[in-house]
């Protein structure tokens, strides 16, 4: 009886995470926004994710560039840090970023980025292919979609706004 209900209630409960995270189609035309729909995002975000300590910070829009870092450290030691750039591209956009290595080193090569392009913008919320991120006041979560050895998981990340 316990194993049904176990069963049921962890499918319920990874439905919930797998909808919050939408994705394009093959073919599918990416959404339209503007970068400067986003300005909700702007500021330093403290907060938990991957099993440790996770910053964010995103400065202003200047000529249709949002950057950005993030850096994630568990048990004091620091595990990789990213660059980010959500770039205006005709009427949509896109999150394009490089991670590295505490000693800098890149994961990705000198001409190649992640690329997350834009599904859906809303008031407080931006949907890219495999990642959302969600505003509500001084929080915000983020929905991760990760495949590792032909296995799909989501990670969350859950922030606050930091004054600093």
């Amino acid at each position: 009886m316990k194993n049904p209900l176990l069963s049921a209630l962890l499918f319920f409960i990874s439905f919930i995470a797998f909808s919050q995270v939408k994705q394009l189609e093959k073919d599918q035309e990416p959404g339209k926004g503007k970068v400067s729909d986003l300005a909700w995002l702007e500021g330093f975000w403290t907060g938990t994710g991957f099993g440790g300590e996770c910053e964010e910070v995103w400065m202003p829009a200047v000529d249709g560039n949002m950057i950005g870092t993030f850096r994630f450290w568990s048990e004091g030691k620091l595990i990789f840090s990213e660059f980010m750039n959500i770039v205006q591209e005709g009427d949509t956009f896109s999150l394009k970023l490089k991670h590295f290595n505490p000693d800098l080193s890149p994961w990705e090569e000198k001409e190649e980025w992640t690329t997350f392009r834009l599904v859906e913008v809303a008031e407080d919320e931006v949907y890219f292919h495999g990642l959302t991120m969600k505003r509500e006041g001084d929080k915000i979560k983020l929905w991760l979609a990760l495949t590792e050895n032909g296995v799909r998981t989501i990670e969350e990340l859950n922030y606050e706004k930091k004054a600093r």
